[in-house]
Protein backbone atom coordinates (compact mmCIF):
# COMPACT_ATOMS: atom_id res chain seq x y z
CA UNK A 1 0.00 0.00 0.00
CA UNK A 2 3.01 2.82 1.08
CA UNK A 3 4.37 1.87 -2.86
CA UNK A 4 1.07 2.76 -4.63
CA UNK A 5 1.13 6.10 -2.41
CA UNK A 6 4.30 7.01 -3.17
CA UNK A 7 3.45 6.37 -6.84
CA UNK A 8 0.09 7.83 -6.90
CA UNK A 9 1.20 10.97 -4.59
CA UNK A 10 3.70 12.57 -7.19
CA UNK A 11 3.22 16.24 -8.88
CA UNK A 12 2.33 14.44 -12.23
CA UNK A 13 -0.99 13.21 -10.77
CA UNK A 14 -1.54 16.34 -9.02
CA UNK A 15 -1.22 18.03 -12.51
CA UNK A 16 -3.58 16.00 -13.63
CA UNK A 17 -6.16 16.68 -11.11
CA UNK A 18 -5.81 20.54 -11.23
CA UNK A 19 -5.78 20.19 -15.15
CA UNK A 20 -9.16 18.55 -14.94
CA UNK A 21 -10.35 21.05 -12.53
CA UNK A 22 -9.47 24.04 -15.21
CA UNK A 23 -11.35 21.50 -18.22
CA UNK A 24 -14.39 21.31 -16.11
CA UNK A 25 -14.52 25.24 -14.71
CA UNK A 26 -14.15 26.49 -18.26
CA UNK A 27 -16.55 23.81 -19.76
CA UNK A 28 -18.82 24.02 -16.64
CA UNK A 29 -18.84 27.26 -15.04
CA UNK A 30 -17.25 30.25 -16.92
CA UNK A 31 -19.70 32.85 -16.08
CA UNK A 32 -19.41 34.31 -19.30
CA UNK A 33 -15.63 35.08 -18.74
CA UNK A 34 -13.88 35.09 -21.54
CA UNK A 35 -10.23 36.38 -22.53
CA UNK A 36 -10.24 34.32 -26.17
CA UNK A 37 -13.57 36.59 -26.88
CA UNK A 38 -11.26 40.09 -27.08
CA UNK A 39 -9.37 41.31 -29.87
CA UNK A 40 -6.53 39.35 -28.14
CA UNK A 41 -7.40 36.18 -28.35
CA UNK A 42 -4.80 35.25 -30.88
CA UNK A 43 -2.20 36.71 -28.50
CA UNK A 44 -3.60 34.83 -26.00
CA UNK A 45 -3.45 31.36 -27.82
CA UNK A 46 0.24 32.00 -28.85
CA UNK A 47 0.95 33.06 -25.06
CA UNK A 48 -0.86 29.62 -24.33
CA UNK A 49 1.15 27.28 -27.24
CA UNK A 50 4.59 29.18 -25.43
CA UNK A 51 3.63 28.56 -21.98
CA UNK A 52 2.83 24.77 -22.74
CA UNK A 53 6.09 24.27 -24.72
CA UNK A 54 7.94 26.09 -22.69
CA UNK A 55 6.98 23.89 -19.92
CA UNK A 56 7.13 21.06 -21.78
CA UNK A 57 11.01 21.74 -22.83
CA UNK A 58 11.73 22.52 -18.94
CA UNK A 59 10.92 18.96 -18.02
CA UNK A 60 12.22 17.07 -20.57
CA UNK A 61 15.79 19.67 -20.18
CA UNK A 62 15.77 18.24 -16.43
CA UNK A 63 14.83 14.76 -16.74
CA UNK A 64 17.99 14.71 -19.01
CA UNK A 65 19.99 16.11 -17.08
CA UNK A 66 19.12 13.63 -14.03
CA UNK A 67 19.46 10.52 -16.10
CA UNK A 68 22.79 11.94 -17.69
CA UNK A 69 23.96 12.33 -13.79
CA UNK A 70 21.71 8.74 -13.34
CA UNK A 71 19.70 10.05 -10.36
CA UNK A 72 15.92 9.53 -9.53
CA UNK A 73 13.47 11.98 -11.64
CA UNK A 74 11.24 10.19 -8.49
CA UNK A 75 10.34 12.86 -5.97
CA UNK A 76 9.99 10.63 -3.09
CA UNK A 77 13.39 8.59 -4.48
CA UNK A 78 16.65 8.68 -2.83
CA UNK A 79 19.14 10.63 -4.87
CA UNK A 80 22.49 8.94 -5.35
CA UNK A 81 23.84 12.85 -7.42
CA UNK A 82 23.49 16.73 -6.69
CA UNK A 83 22.80 18.17 -10.20
CA UNK A 84 23.65 21.73 -10.29
CA UNK A 85 24.04 21.59 -14.31
CA UNK A 86 22.28 22.18 -17.00
CA UNK A 87 18.91 23.71 -16.49
CA UNK A 88 19.45 22.99 -12.65
CA UNK A 89 22.04 26.24 -12.46
CA UNK A 90 19.43 28.15 -13.15
CA UNK A 91 16.22 26.47 -11.28
CA UNK A 92 16.52 24.17 -8.17
CA UNK A 93 13.04 22.76 -9.43
CA UNK A 94 12.55 22.94 -13.22
CA UNK A 95 10.26 20.00 -13.24
CA UNK A 96 8.42 21.72 -11.15
CA UNK A 97 8.54 25.27 -12.87
CA UNK A 98 7.77 23.62 -15.88
CA UNK A 99 4.71 21.83 -14.22
CA UNK A 100 3.14 25.64 -13.21
CA UNK A 101 4.11 26.88 -16.59
CA UNK A 102 1.45 23.81 -18.56
CA UNK A 103 -0.67 24.72 -16.07
CA UNK A 104 -1.03 28.14 -16.81
CA UNK A 105 -0.70 27.38 -20.18
CA UNK A 106 -3.74 25.02 -20.28
CA UNK A 107 -5.36 27.11 -18.47
CA UNK A 108 -5.29 29.71 -20.80
CA UNK A 109 -6.07 27.59 -23.69
CA UNK A 110 -8.95 26.32 -22.09
CA UNK A 111 -10.43 30.08 -21.77
CA UNK A 112 -10.97 29.01 -18.28
CA UNK A 113 -10.36 32.38 -16.65
CA UNK A 114 -11.49 31.43 -13.46
CA UNK A 115 -8.83 28.42 -12.80
CA UNK A 116 -6.24 30.86 -13.02
CA UNK A 117 -6.14 31.12 -8.99
CA UNK A 118 -5.07 27.23 -9.03
CA UNK A 119 -1.99 27.95 -10.20
CA UNK A 120 -0.64 29.62 -7.11
CA UNK A 121 -2.64 26.91 -4.98
CA UNK A 122 -0.92 24.24 -7.30
CA UNK A 123 2.72 26.25 -6.29
CA UNK A 124 1.66 25.68 -2.87
CA UNK A 125 1.32 22.21 -2.82
CA UNK A 126 4.05 21.57 -4.91
CA UNK A 127 6.18 23.17 -2.35
CA UNK A 128 4.20 21.65 0.66
CA UNK A 129 4.37 17.89 -0.73
CA UNK A 130 7.26 17.92 -2.83
CA UNK A 131 9.86 20.46 -2.64
CA UNK A 132 10.43 21.02 0.98
CA UNK A 133 10.57 17.26 1.61
CA UNK A 134 13.10 16.95 -1.09
CA UNK A 135 14.83 19.86 -0.40
CA UNK A 136 15.05 18.71 3.37
CA UNK A 137 16.24 15.35 2.01
CA UNK A 138 18.94 16.95 -0.70
CA UNK A 139 20.14 19.10 2.57
CA UNK A 140 20.77 16.18 5.09
CA UNK A 141 22.53 14.11 2.25
CA UNK A 142 24.83 16.56 0.41
CA UNK A 143 25.38 19.11 3.40
CA UNK A 144 27.84 21.66 2.38
CA UNK A 145 26.96 20.93 -1.38
CA UNK A 146 23.74 21.69 -1.14
CA UNK A 147 24.16 24.86 1.32
CA UNK A 148 26.38 26.27 -1.45
CA UNK A 149 23.87 25.34 -4.34
CA UNK A 150 21.20 26.71 -1.84
CA UNK A 151 22.88 29.89 -1.66
CA UNK A 152 24.02 29.69 -5.84
CA UNK A 153 20.29 28.52 -7.67
CA UNK A 154 16.87 29.81 -6.53
CA UNK A 155 14.59 27.35 -6.13
CA UNK A 156 12.26 28.63 -9.30
CA UNK A 157 13.95 30.96 -11.53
Amino acid sequence: MALLKTWVDTPPVWLVGFLFLAWVQGAQASLGLSLTATEGAQMVRFLSGVLIGGGILLMLLAVIELQRHRTTVHPHGHPIALVQSGIFSRSRNPIYLGDCLLLLGVILRLDAVLSLVLVPIFVWVLERRFILPEENRLRRQFRADWARYEKKTRRWV
